[in-house]
């Protein structure tokens, strides 16, 4: 058994320093950077930017925004999630050190045009974007071949399916096709949503299992069969009759079958009074967050009286949001060998998130609020975000525990440690 650094390394091998210590897991570095990069942005566009962007000419400022926010913020995240994951579950040793600073360049990259509105920077900054997805790509393929195994296809798939969402979408921005430009960010935000499924479908069984039984000598909990793809396959069938062309009514109830088949999920959280445990909460209420978006803009294109663009904050920045949010508060927690136990002020940060995406979307149905509802949204989400960054540096910071030589481990290695067994079972 190879061993990963959230369950010790050795000695010879620990990282000294916080900057060898980030890049020794991807999760270490992009978590936070995706945190803390989602929180900024916003208040910087609504606060000091009053909804424009200082470079911004031919896009719609908004359109930089929603890109910026699924990208760049939601992209950051993805890559920690990918780097950290996909090692875990295929037994192999992580990248650390250069590849994940080369991952971090480009990826910073594209947030210099981004963050700004920078439209003559561009290309570059596509580039750079379609660049890192393409290495988390080729990498996903190179790792199933040399596991021989097929646990990473479906993420490989959704992956490749951004690289061309992302990749119509800059387009239209660098030709100025305003609609071509839409339809690719928002393709972008619904390929969020098909990764999204596929990580709740392997998270939320192994976490359930861990909540019911610390000692992980049991799983009380099985998941419903065939359920794992469902969403994901609805989300992707969807984007399919966009792309093809369907009747506004046709992508509607494909639009409602996705979000039920998201809301479905949420069944899984019914275990009785550990369902009010923070880690189970969050992970249903990212699969409700998402079936409600969705659902709630199959509806608008039905003639329901709110715009679309409300269903799908509801189901990118609630949805897919809390997703992330309660994937790096887990993982930071089980993979820097620690309990599952949510401290306070996560548990409260997750609400604020949840408060935002509420504030943001009350206007859209008609509730009038009192003050600039935009930028108290804005002060709601990035202070969620930045609540999370404050209470895992020190963890994220720490370098792994030290453990004996591997020539002196058992087939038990790690066993003892809170969520090894849980961070395998995602696998399964």
């Amino acid at each position: 058994m190879s061993c990963h650094p959230s369950s010790g390394r050795t000695p010879d091998a620990v990282p000294t320093g916080k900057a060898a210590t980030l890049a020794d897991e991807g999760f270490r570095l992009f978590f936070p950077l995706a945190a803390v990069y989602t929180a900024l942005f916003p208040l910087l566009w609504i606060w000091a930017w009053g909804l424009d962007l200082p470079l911004a000419r031919t896009v719609p400022p908004s359109l930089w925004h929603a890109h910026e926010m699924i990208v760049g913020g939601f992209g950051a995240a993805l890559i920690g999630f990918v780097t950290t994951a996909a090692p875990e579950w295929t037994d192999t040793e992580p990248p650390r050190g250069a590849p994940l600073w080369a991952l971090a360049c480009l990826w910073a990259t594209g947030r210099i045009a981004g963050a700004v509105g920078w439209e003559g920077a561009g290309m570059i900054g596509a580039v750079a974007d379609l660049a890192w997805m393409t290495a988390l790509l080729i990498w996903l393929f190179v790792l199933s071949v040399r596991r021989r195994t097929d646990r990473l296809l479906a993420f490989a798939f959704w992956i490749a399916l951004l690289i061309g969402c992302t990749g119509a979408g800059r387009v239209g921005f660098a030709v100025g096709d305003v609609a071509l430009a839409t339809a690719g960010v928002h393709a972008a935000g619904f390929a969020f949503l098909g990764l999204l499924g596929l990580a709740l479908a392997r998270i939320t069984v192994p976490v359930t299992n861990l909540v019911l039984d610390p000692t992980e000598r049991t799983s009380p909990f099985r998941p419903h069969p065939g359920r794992m793809h469902l969403a994901p396959g609805l989300v992707c069938l969807a984007m399919a009759g966009d792309a093809i062309g369907l009747s506004a009514a046709v992508t509607a109830y494909l639009f409602l079958a996705a979000g039920a088949a998201f809301v479905d999920r949420v069944a899984e959280a019914f275990i009785g009074r550990s369902a009010l445990r923070a880690e189970i909460a969050m992970l249903a209420g990212a699969s409700a967050l998402a079936g409600a978006g969705l659902m709630l803009a199959g509806a608008a294109r039905l003639g329901a009286p709110w715009s679309e663009t409300a269903g799908l904050h509801v189901a990118f920045m609630g949805g897919v949001g809390l997703g992330l949010f309660a994937v790096m508060s887990i993982a930071g927690l089980l993979h820097t060998d620690r309990p599952l136990a949510l401290g306070l002020g996560v548990r409260l940060a997750a609400l604020l998130l949840v408060a935002a995406t509420v504030l943001r979307v009350l206007p859209d149905f008609g509730f009038a609020l009192p003050g600039p509802v935009h930028g108290m949204a804005s002060a709601a989400w990035g202070g969620s975000l930045l609540i999370w960054v404050w209470a895992y540096w020190p963890k994220l910071t720490t370098p792994p525990k030290p453990i004996a030589h591997p020539a002196a481990q058992g087939p038990t290695e790690g066993a003892n440690q809170p969520g090894r067994r849980a961070l395998r079972q995602a696998a399964e």
